[in-house]
């Protein structure tokens, strides 16, 4: 749109300079051609120079223009050395924008000083007398109109420009916040969810093409994961034929081994399994003890493309995946899965988290479905075959225990039936959930739920003497009630030797059950640990729990339990390292600070903040730790004693980043009141007091780094800005971002900058200097040029022409002449039309509305029109 504005204004101004002042003024004696010092005509001022008219315009070829000079001291860019040679015409602009300077302006390259403002004649006014003729008012309304639409689209590109912060000019003096630089070869630009971000490139890289195409030789590989997914999930754990503990959190599938390999408590190691793309919720064993069934909930990827919901088998020896399951034939996640036992293992049952919960059974070695059927509309959490028999399969859920028959259809795709019997609860409660079920070897089944009590579930054989047709039939009915905890029942376990192990919620009991679910032993896990959430039969009396607080212990009935894998139990959002020790700080929603040991991977404390933390940093001491709050308070506390040594409160938002400079001698803390509070620190940390603040943001602060010296800062915000502040000067903000092109930082945590540039500002890159062949420029400069394939556009404008509305076409006055302009957009979108005028030879057809492409002009001018005249002298479009 701009381009189409300054290009209409380009061709208002040459039409003043090109028209002769005899068919202006009436005279038959035309002006000298070339003359620079041509007089306006009466009523007609000087409007404004060729540069100001073609700012904010890209151009192929620019019409070279003198212009004289600006005044020394206008200019906030990077100092003009001595003696350089002189400006290219048409170069890019800070604003996006081209300008020209003449052959005689001195300055280097890329150097553009801010224009003088034209100097206007001695205009007539409006009701002074004038020695034209009546017949030339017409005429020179014109002009006067011509002229005021011209002003009006640089007003109009000026204040745009102005409408907003500009976080891309280099601020200057107050005389220079509009003035547009031309900085060649030393910023780039990228555009980040469709704003411009202008960064500035270090001295030292002479160009981009310098710079390595590819990604650093480097790359990371995962080492440990802290934490367990217990909180919200279930059938999370189980242990390998290898003895290796399998568990999930996000969408890594963890395989630890607590008794071997170097590293983690007791010579614990892991290793990962990260063929998923989201999050995993649930998993199954094969009977061999070697394949693992994970499924993945829906999601997105990085670019927002939708991630459907899928089931992975793979290998726990070599990590591999063996068969993908179901992608897209899932809705929103998959919630349990089983593999059937006494067929070894060569079905695999899921259920997913649609709302009718879909029952589907699949062939593990082709990846087919065999049968598929609506459950409930009820939350399904467990589904399991029995293990003498495949096909019968148990769900359980709110309020329900579903006794499933799978008939036919084996290695027939889609052909086999699922019939469903519902168990019968009779005399005794119904509960509102039934977290979990096992099978005992007779063939009874035990389920948990909500209310604490383990049910006995047995079959009742069909009676056909019963009365009625075909007689009673088969039923699964309630054959005995034990209570066992207080709470829901999470978990139940059957032994090897045969007895049960069931895992209470509320009262956080581990029970070991006997024959006749008589209670042989039981151990209390501790409060701060949570609630029994899994269970896992390890190498020997070993036992694995897994509790709702996202902790593994590790243990027995007997000796107690310890933890060998602990987590946050909620978002975490703070994360800082220790300056000389192996040792990194976390904080999240859950109100927990922790202090993690990098060589043993296990907690070393953990304190309760009763407010939820959201970034941290330790001083460079390492003796203390500061920790931002979401209330706008922060804390200092003791890295040893864990204690508080001090609590201030800035505001009332949320504080986003704290970050202390590498002496040690301040500290800044980012708050979502877009602010940086800066306080002075004593040299243990201990003790600080406010140094000032630096205001100057436009939206909240995401990330600051400290220079290596300690005196400036670099912030981003919520809005895509990139400041600069002289702490040490008083907190100012440094206007001329150029100055701190080659500064050296301590840390590199801003995610704006040049020095994270990388491949994706490289995409599309907007770089400063002179203006790229049209096949070469960047998408958002592309994204405006015609699609003329195969037309030339011409080096003339048809016919511009202005009047009144409501006048006929003979009231027109057009210039017969035609007038070069330079190769703007306008000029290649009329001359095609202009084509295709030609070689029709009747009536002109409309043109694309110019009132789309001259809202403001149209709006503020209604009472003017602009015409374009075809070939054959006939109006093309009227505005």
């Amino acid at each position: 749109m701009e381009l189409v504005k300054a290009a209409l204004a380009e061709a208002l101004r040459l039409l003043r300079l090109q028209v002769p002042p005899s068919s202006l003024q009436g005279s038959g004696t035309p002006a000298p051609p070339g003359d620079s010092s041509l007089a306006a005509p009466p009523g007609l001022p000087p409007t404004c120079t060729p540069s100001l008219v073609s700012r904010g315009t890209q151009t192929e070829t620019e019409v070279e223009l003198k212009s004289s000079p600006g005044p020394p001291g206008l200019s906030n860019g990077p100092p003009a050395p001595q003696g350089a040679s002189e400006e290219p015409s048409g170069t890019q602009s800070e604003g996006g924008g081209s300008s020209s300077s003449g052959a005689g302006s001195p300055g280097p390259p890329g150097i553009l000083r801010p224009l003088q403002p034209p100097q206007r004649a001695d205009t007539p006014r409006r009701n002074s007398s004038s020695s034209s003729s009546p017949s030339e008012r017409p005429r020179q309304k014109l002009s006067r109109k011509a002229i005021s639409s011209a002003n009006l689209l640089v007003r109009s590109g000026s204040t745009e420009s102005r409408g907003g912060k500009d976080p891309l000019s280099s601020p200057g003096g107050p005389g220079s916040r509009r003035s547009n630089y031309n900085l060649e070869g030393i910023s780039v630009k990228m555009f980040l969810r469709g704003r411009p971000i202008t960064m500035y490139i270090p001295s030292g890289i002479r160009s981009l093409e310098e710079l390595p195409s590819g990604p650093p030789p480097e790359t990371l590989s995962l080492d440990w994961v802290y934490g367990y997914r217990g909180r919200d999930s279930r059938s999370n754990l189980f242990v390998l034929r290898s003895g290796e503990v399998v568990y999930f959190i996000a969408c890594v599938v963890v395989l630890y081994r607590p008794g071997g390999g170097p590293g983690g408590p007791g010579g614990g190691g892991q290793r990962h399994y990260r063929g998923h793309t989201d999050c995993v919720r649930c998993l199954a064993v094969h009977p061999d003890g070697v394949r693992v069934a994970s499924g993945q909930t829906a999601g997105v990827d990085k670019d927002g493309k939708p991630l459907q919901p899928v089931v992975h088998i793979w290998d726990s020896e070599t990590l591999l995946k063996l068969q993908e399951i179901g992608l897209g034939a899932f809705e929103r996640g998959v919630g349990a899965l089983a593999f059937s036992a006494a067929d070894q293992g060569a079905f695999l049952c899921v259920v997913d988290d649609s709302n009718e919960h879909m029952l589907s059974v699949w062939d593990c070695s082709r990846g087919m479905k065999l049968a598929e059927i609506k459950s409930t509309n009820d939350s399904v959490l467990a589904v399991g075959f029995n293990p003498r028999d495949s096909s019968c399969i148990v769900t359980s859920g709110k309020s329900h225990v579903h006794f499933w028959n799978w008939s036919g259809g084996v290695g027939v795709p889609g052909n086999g039936t699922l019939t469903r019997k519902q168990g019968v609860f009779g005399k005794y409660k119904k509960p509102k959930f039934i977290p979990c079920f096992v099978f005992l070897p007779d063939g009874d089944i035990l389920t948990g739920d909500s209310e604490g009590n383990i049910l006995t579930w047995g079959r009742s054989p069909s009676d056909s003497k019963t009365p009625g047709r075909g007689g009673a039939k088969e039923t699964y009915g309630i054959v005995a009630q034990a209570h066992a905890h207080e709470g829901s029942i999470f978990a139940l376990c059957l032994r090897r030797d045969g007895t049960v192990l069931s895992g209470g919620g509320r009262d956080r009991r581990l029970v070991q059950w006997g024959p006749g679910l008589v209670a042989l032993q039981e151990a209390e896990i501790p409060e701060h640990f949570g609630a029994v959430r899994a269970i896992a039969e390890g190498l020997g009396s070993e036992l694995l729990v897994g509790t709702t607080k996202n902790a593994l212990l590790r243990g027995d009935l007997a000796q107690g339990f310890s933890p060998v894998i602990q987590g946050h139990t909620d978002e975490l959002w703070g994360l800082c390292t220790h300056p000389s020790q192996n040792r990194f700080l976390t904080c999240g929603h859950d109100r927990q600070l922790c202090l993690w040991d990098g060589e043993s991977h296990a907690l070393a404390w953990s304190i309760d903040l009763k407010e939820t933390g959201l970034c941290a940093d330790f001083h460079p001491s390492g003796a203390v730790v500061a920790v931002g709050l979401n209330t706008g308070r922060w804390l200092v506390l003791d890295t040893e004693t864990r204690e508080i040594v001090s609590d201030v409160i800035d505001g009332n938002e949320q504080l986003s980043v704290v970050r202390y400079s590498p002496d040690g001698l301040y500290l800044a803390i980012g708050s979502h009141d877009n602010v940086i509070y800066i306080y002075s620190v004593s040299s243990d940390g201990a003790k600080s007091s406010r140094f000032g603040r630096c205001m100057g943001h436009s939206s909240f602060i995401t990330h600051l780094d400290w220079s290596k010296d300690g005196n400036f800062i670099m912030s981003n915000s919520g809005d895509y800005e990139i400041l600069y502040w002289d702490v040490a000067g008083g907190c100012k903000q440094l206007k001329n971002r150029y100055e701190s092109r080659d500064r050296e930082w301590a840390t590199y945590t801003c995610v704006l900058g040049f020095h994270v540039y990388g491949e994706q500002g490289r995409a599309e890159p907007h770089v400063r200097g002179p203006r790229q062949p049209r096949d070469q420029r960047p998408i958002h400069a592309r994204r405006l040029a015609p699609r003329l394939a195969g037309r030339q556009g011409r080096q003339h404008l048809p016919v511009a022409s202005a009047g009144r509305w409501g006048r006929g076409a003979g009231a027109r006055h057009a210039l017969s002449n035609p007038l070069p302009v330079p190769r703007l957009l306008p000029r290649r979108l009329i001359a095609a039309w202009r084509d295709r005028l030609a070689r029709r030879r009747g009536p002109a057809p409309p043109c694309p509305s110019l009132g789309r492409l001259f809202p403001r002009l149209t709006s503020r001018h209604s009472r003017s029109r602009i015409s374009l005249e075809g070939a054959n002298g006939a109006p093309a479009h009227t505005v």
